[in-house]
């Protein structure tokens, strides 16, 4: 279990190195089919090499110390058993677009990865209760990523690394949306579902690489 709380540490400090969270934002990895593995309850970038992980049930209460909206987290793997892998993040042009009660629309290769489109929770309150986490997860449906209206978004990946991925796909996607709103083009034809679903390939090492990208000197990956 210690190799995959190295990868959850790996995980959160390279997206506090990539500005895809701050303050606030978590990040899990599954263990088995009923318990995964949360990083500690702070900033991220901070998380220090070997630092304790805290494992958490897919059912049932939230082991003290554990933030609540890691209810999120056991609501998306409770619904989907191939799930290895779930961030809750605040990327800049997430949380502009969420704050616009909006979803980007598949304009580029990395949006593929989210079809049929990304989930949409409009509500801005913190997700910090059974009733919301079940809501939220709902609204997400069959998507790999969620956009909380005011409070950035939520992706779920086959592995912890594929999700770290996803989570800066879902970001320069919004990236994507929020220029084509400012260049008043944002009524232009998207991918279609079929060419979604050839593009979004997982082979070529599409993943490895961006995770080699974005942990490349974390101190524990190159220990």
């Amino acid at each position: 279990m210690e190799a995959l709380a190295k990868t959850v540490r790996i995980s959160a400090r390279s997206l506090g190195r990539a500005g895809l969270v701050h303050a606030y934002g978590h990040c899990s990895a599954r263990v088995d089919a009923d318990h995964f593995l949360v990083c500690p309850a702070r900033p991220m970038a901070q998380i220090l090499p070997g630092e304790a992980c805290t494992l958490v049930p897919v059912r049932g209460a939230l082991p003290e110390g554990v933030l609540g909206e890691v209810r999120l987290h056991q609501q998306i793997y409770q619904r989907r058993p191939d799930c290895g892998g779930v961030i809750r993040f605040m990327g800049p042009n997430v949380m502009a677009l969420a704050a616009l009660g909006r979803v980007p629309a598949m304009r580029h290769g990395f949006g593929t990865y989210f079809a049929p489109k990304v989930g949409l929770w409009d509500d801005i309150q913190l997700i910090r209760d059974e009733e919301k986490a079940v809501g939220a997860i709902d609204a997400m449906g069959a998507s790999a990523g969620l956009l909380m209206r005011g409070n950035g978004g939520v992706v779920a990946g086959e592995s912890l690394e594929e999700a770290t991925g996803l989570a800066f796909y879902l970001d320069d996607m919004c990236r994507i949306e929020l220029a084509a709103l400012a260049a008043g083009l944002a009524d232009t034809p998207e991918i279609s579902a079929e060419d979604a679903q050839t593009r979004a390939t997982r082979a070529g090492r599409i993943f490895g690489r961006m995770w080699d990208h974005l942990t490349f000197g974390d101190p524990e990956k190159t220990a």
